[in-house]
């Protein structure tokens, strides 16, 4: 439970609260309007803001994190290459 209830409470950032504020505005909308198709739209962006995930997942658009392209560059850079001499 501890694991949710610091995912919802850390890490909000600019595109979350838009995201949240999007749900809401929606979410009153269609309440208003008793336009459901929109109530039920709203859902997607509060899930998203809620959850801190993106339209591909779990930061799966986002860009490679600075460790991530370091340990690749580190590896390929200790790779040895041993070459083979065909006559």
């Amino acid at each position: 439970m501890n694991n949710w209830k610091e995912k919802l409470m850390t890490n909000w950032h600019l595109m979350r609260m838009v995201r949240l504020g999007i749900g809401v505005m929606m979410l009153v909308v269609g309440i208003q309007n008793k336009d459901w198709p929109v109530g039920l739209f709203s859902l997607f962006f509060l899930y998203q803001a809620v959850t801190d995930t993106g339209c591909c997942g779990t930061q799966g658009c986002g860009p490679v994190r600075p460790n991530a392209r370091k340990s690749t560059i580190a590896a390929a850079q200790e790779e040895v290459i041993e070459f083979e001499e065909v006559k």
